[in-house]
Formats: C-alpha cells, structure tokens, sequence
C-alpha cells in the first residue's frame, strides 16, 4: 500500500501530571486542548494532509461513492405534509440546493404555496449553516426560527412577519434552539446555555424588546440537570422540564396566562422519572414511580397533580418496556417493547378493546409519527427494517386498516427489496446473557470467511440503535459486505435492565457483550477476524477504543467517529460541556470507587505497547459533545505506543461540529471515505 511512503505526524510532548486519589498520570498531550494554540490547528492540519496522503488511491473511489449514494435520493424530495392549526405544512428540498425550503398551504394542499423559509439563502457564503427550529405562532402570522453557523449547536433566534415579510429587529443570541410561543402571539419561551453548553436557564421574551430585557423564568441551580420547554399537544399548557439522567421535574402555566405562577407537578426525587402529557382535565403521566422499571401510565387530576393523586391507567410488566405513548378522543396509543422489538398497541377507551399493529419483518423498527389532532380515528406511524425504505402510514383505528402516505425512494439503480435478507440472531455474552445482533446482507453474498463484515454499537444512555433502513448502506451490501448491529447493554433493546446493567459500575457489560457478539459471529462463520470490522461514534466511539484495547485481533479494521475516549480527563472537568449531566451514566470519578473503575477501561488511558488494528479517527473541530481533543490525544498516544504498521487515519472537519457537514448531502462525503477506507482494506477499491 502506498500509504507507507508517507511519514506520520508526531505530536510534540509536553509533561503534564495529573493527580487525584493519590494516583498520577502523565498526559502529554493534554497541550492539544489549547484551541487557540496555532501548533495545534497545525497538527490537525498535518493529520489531515496524512490522511488524504493516506487515502490518496481512493479518491476516485470516493467520489464514485459520493455520486452512487447521492444518485439514490430525490433531488426535489419534500416532507409528508401535516396539518396543523388551518395550515397544511411542508418542508422541501430543490435539485441543486443543499438546504430546506420551509413552506405552508392554507386549509387545502391545492392552495398556493407560502414560503416561510429558504434557508440556502439564509447559509450563502457560509462554511457550516444549519437551522434548529421554525416555529409559527398562534395566530399564524409570526414566525420564530433559530440557525447555529458554527457547528456548536449553539442557536440564533431570529423573528419574521409573515404578513410583510419582513424581519424583525428581535434578536437572541446563546440559546438551544427551541421557541415556545404564548398564546397571546406576543411572548416566547426560550433556553440559555451556560458556559459548559448546558440547558440552564428558561426566558420570557417579549416582541418588540431587547434580548438583554428578557425576564429570567427558571434557574436550573444543580448541574447535573438539563432544561427543556415546551406546549402540551392540547396547546393549553407551556410546560417546563428539568432532568437528569435519573430524575424529573416538570412546572406548568396555562399557555394564555405568561404571567401565571409556576406550579410542579411532583417535585424532583433521585431515580423517579416521568413525563406529561394533557388531556381534559387531566395530566397522563409516563413514569418508574413505585419501582416500575419499565415504565407504566398514571393520571392524575390538573388541579392537584402530585404523586400522591397518581391514579394506575397502564401498569408495569415485568416483560414490556413502555417507551411512550399518543392520546386520542376515544384512543391510546402505547409504543412497547417486547423481546427487543417494538409493537403499536391500540387501545380504544370508549369500548375497551386492544390489539396490536402486525409487523413481519424478522428485526425491524416502528414509532407514533406526528399526531397533532385530538379528535381522529387515523394514526400516523413510522416503519422501517434493514431491507424496507423508512415509510410512514396512517391506520384507521376504528376500521383496522392501514394506507401508505410516503415511503422513501430509492433512485439511482434497481432497488429490490427481495434482493436483501435480514436476520436477528442471539449471540451469548461471557455471563450467559443472549445478546440480540440483526443482520442484512445481499442475498448473493455467501456467509463465510472470506465475507467482510461491518458490526456496528453504541450502548449508552439506554439509547437503542434499532434496526432501519439506509439507502448510504446499500453501497456496502452491493459490494459483498454483511451488516450488523450489536444490541448491547447499556442501551434498552431489551428493557430498563439492559441499560442499567451496561452503565456505571457495570459498563464494562457493554464492551464485553460487543466483544462476545463478534466472536459469535466469526464462529459462525458470518466471517473471520481478517475481515471483521467494527464502527461506532461517540460514546460508541468509546465502545471501539474500550474493544480494541480488550481484543485488537479481533477486527481488521475499526472505525471511530467523534469517540468519546478520554473518559477520566473529561469527567474530571466541569467546565467541558455535558461533564456533569453524566455522572449518573459513568460515575463521578471525585469517588474513588469509579475513579478507579473508569481508569480501568478508559481507551486513551490503557493504550499499551502492542499490534492495534487499522483505525479511522474522525472529529469536528466544532464539536460540543466529544471535544476534538480527546480523538486528536488518542491519535498521538496510539502513533506512539502501537507497534504494528497497520493504517492510523486522523480526519477532522474544521467547520462542523458533533453532527458533521451541514447540508443535505455534504454529509455524504464522511461516508464515502469511511466506506472507501474499509473497501480499501478488504482490496476492493476498483469500484465493483
């Protein structure tokens, strides 16, 4: 490979010990959080001149990808449209435009089109432009929209007449996104972050006023919790949420009364979680409350809705995760999840009568779609599986039918879904757990040792990582690759304990099941440690540091995207961005007990002297979540360390962010290169 001519960059070293519970550590890379430091932005300049160096035979290869994948999408695709308070609305995307267009019709879909936003407009001239949210107000003459231009998910708030179109002088700056409007069309709710990023403060701003004369509503004062506002379906209450990974707390106003007084409705206790929903009279709750580990359904009464009035509506089973819920006039609709997978049942509350939508596929996805309206027997909902484009239907819940409103195209070739296969099959981890990894595959690709073969995890914040539909992915099962996903602990695929028993003092749970699940899959012969490859990002980028920390033979390349991988540095410090909402997910290392735990596998703090396995890196200098930091340290430490002459690729974006390129299809070049980086491993980058 020609990758060999080329000389790695070596990152200078600067001692630095670090010193708590006694124990030191040297990082002698620590310097390269120095953002402003120029001989940083020029090592990450020489890591990306590398990297090209590096990937240099595979730039046609690339470009093919980029233009395959692209081909696949419609070039004037447009949004389902939904209907909501007299206006049908749309969101489109014009051939030969990056951006969205946001777009209204009033009453009837064959009235003119109105548009509200053009947001390529909006990004001319910039390097990253990306919109958070647009939101009409109740009258449906103004209109808020907010836009990050840097990649920090850190929000502009903008105001526009949608009478004259004109822009108003009403600026706020610092924010998440979000806007909630009163529903005297004059006040917005709003959410400040502070210094480390965090959701901390919720405003009332009055139109026509200075940003800097916004009245302060609610302080989050305990940095392990985030805020959140938002109107309830029935639009008659603005609500305001306070959470941490293991607790809750909402306060309410009615939605025409911005001067109201706050009222809770249940006061924040450690491990009680629960969320509100509005209906009549009273507030339908989803909570753990009383040990109900997988969820159950309360209600309780809007004039007094403390724990003590929670009246039982769906109770908690043993053997059903509830993940959420939608209410009807004379319907309730639960999302569960039974086994791993997840089913609609249907409840008619007028009769009391219950079933379930059937579903076929062996590993597949479904969800509640966009129900704005009350009173309706149609539902909206979402499915996909690994060989079915992401659809969505409506089910008429009284007559049992269902009708697809839209299902993603797939352009550019022949798309057959009987052309794929998928499986779900159950690997058993090293304690005697059954670990479920779905799988999808050409059905002209043989499973043997010579199939490459892609397995891709998370397993954190009880974020399950379903099996659905990629048109990107079809370049790789075309090319003979088999595709899996590991459904580890530490997300909730197969319920509450399955999150709480991969986080903590149990993470290592998470990486061993990831490690077994590989292992099942090569000795089933899906393929071999020669032509394994394992992938995730973020805190599944942690995932792939940990793993080929435990096992570097096993997989013959990986690939990490903005890894989480310098976890006791980053939790150790407050002031990076999302460090203390996360001590109910990795433990505070202050304490020794998970000091010493985190330390154990921690990827940037265990890399030893040894043969790692091919490695892509990559990051955005922008990022928010991970810092760029920690993959650049982890680079350096593992150009130093490995003794092996296998592929080290270090990328970064130096205008995005956690999220990447903005635009609709710049994002498609990550992928190529990712995808062109594992093809040229397994020789196969002649483009068949």
């Amino acid at each position: 490979m020609s990758y060999k001519n080329s000389i790695p960059p070596k990152a200078k070293q600067i001692p630095k010990i670090l010193e708590i519970h006694g124990d030191q550590r040297n990082d002698p890379y620590y310097w390269l959080k120095e953002k402003e430091n120029p001989e940083v932005l020029q090592y990450l300049e020489e890591e990306n001149a590398y990297a090209e160096a590096v990937m240099k035979d595979t730039e046609e290869f690339q470009q093919l990808l980029f233009d395959e994948m692209k081909a696949r999408y419609k070039k004037d695709d447009e949004s389902l449209p939904y209907y909501f308070n007299e206006y049908w609305y749309i969101v489109r995307f014009e051939e030969g435009k990056e951006h969205p267009l946001f777009t209204r019709k009033f009453q009837t879909l064959e009235n003119e089109e109105e548009l509200l936003l053009d947001v390529n407009v909006l990004a001319e001239g910039q390097k990253f432009f990306e919109v958070g949210s647009v939101a009409v107000s109740p009258n449906n003459k103004l209109m808020s929209y907010s836009s990050d231009n840097i990649g920090r998910r850190i929000y502009n708030i903008n105001f526009q007449n949608l009478e004259t179109g004109e822009i108003l002088q009403d600026q706020i700056p610092n924010t998440t996104g979000k806007a909630v409007w009163a529903n005297d069309n004059e006040h917005i709710f709003y959410i400040r972050k502070d210094d480390s990023l965090r959701a901390f403060q919720v405003f009332l701003h009055q139109l026509g006023t200075d940003s800097s004369q916004d009245v302060l509503i609610f302080h989050e004062e305990d940095d392990t919790f985030d805020v959140n506002v938002y109107k309830t379906k029935s639009l008659e209450y603005i609500f305001i949420s306070s959470s941490s990974t293991i607790s809750d707390e909402q306060r309410f106003i009615p939605s025409d009364e911005v001067m109201a007084d706050w009222k809770i409705i249940q006061p924040r206790i450690d491990d009680l979680e629960y969320a509100v929903e509005h209906y009549k009279d009273e507030f339908y709750i989803i909570t753990n409350a009383d040990e109900a580990t997988n969820f159950k359904i309360v209600k309780t009464k809007v004039a007094n809705p403390g724990i003590e009035n929670w009246i039982e509506v769906i109770p908690h089973r043993e053997e059903v995760l509830l993940e959420g819920f939608e209410i009807f006039k004379d319907y309730l609709v639960l999302e569960e999840r039974t086994e791993g997978l997840l089913q609609l049942k249907i409840i008619d509350t007028e009769n009391n009568t219950v079933h379930y939508l059937p579903f076929s596929d062996p590993t597949y996805t479904t969800y509640i779609g966009l129900n704005l309206e009350f009173n309706t027997e149609k539902l909206r909902f979402g499915y996909t599986s690994l060989t079915q484009p992401n659809s969505t239907f409506e089910y008429d819940m009284k007559e049992r039918t269902t009708k697809l409103l839209k299902q993603q195209e797939v352009l550019g070739e022949e798309f057959l879904l009987e052309n794929y296969i998928s499986e779900r099959i159950w690997a058993t981890a090293r304690d005697g757990q059954k670990v479920p990894v779905s799988l999808v595959y050409h059905k002209d690709t043989d499973k043997s040792a010579e199939t490459p073969l892609l397995l891709y995890g998370y397993g954190s914040y009880g974020h399950t990582v379903d099996a659905s539909f990629s048109n990107v992915r079809l370049s790789l099962l075309n090319r003979g690759f088999i595709y899996a996903i590991a459904h580890i602990r530490g997300g909730e695929y197969m319920g509450r304990e399955w999150y709480e028993d991969g986080k903590m003092l149990f993470k290592k749970n998470t990486f061993y099941d990831f490690i077994d699940a590989a292992k099942f899959l090569v000795k089933e012969n899906y393929t071999s440690e020669k032509h394994l490859y394992g992938m995730g990002g973020s805190a599944g980028g942690l995932l792939m540091g940990a793993v080929i920390n435990y096992e570097p033979g096993l997989f013959n390349g990986i690939v990490a995207q903005v890894p989480f991988v310098d976890v006791v540095t980053t939790m150790l410090d407050e002031t990076i961005p999302l460090t203390t909402g996360e001590f109910d997910e990795w433990g505070n290392p202050k304490d020794k007990e998970y000091y010493d735990y985190i330390k154990s596998y921690s990827p940037y703090d265990n890399i030893e002297a040894k043969n790692y396995p091919h490695i892509l890196i990559t990051t955005g200098l922008h990022d928010s979540q991970v810092q760029y930091w920690e993959p650049a340290k982890w680079t350096a430490r593992l150009r130093e360390m490995k003794t092996d002459q296998n592929l080290l690729v270090f990328k970064t974006d130096m205008t995005s962010g956690h999220g990447g390129a903005s635009g609709r299809f710049e994002s498609l070049k990550e992928d190529s290169l990712e995808y062109a980086f594992l093809m040229k491993l397994e020789n196969k980058i002649d483009g068949k």
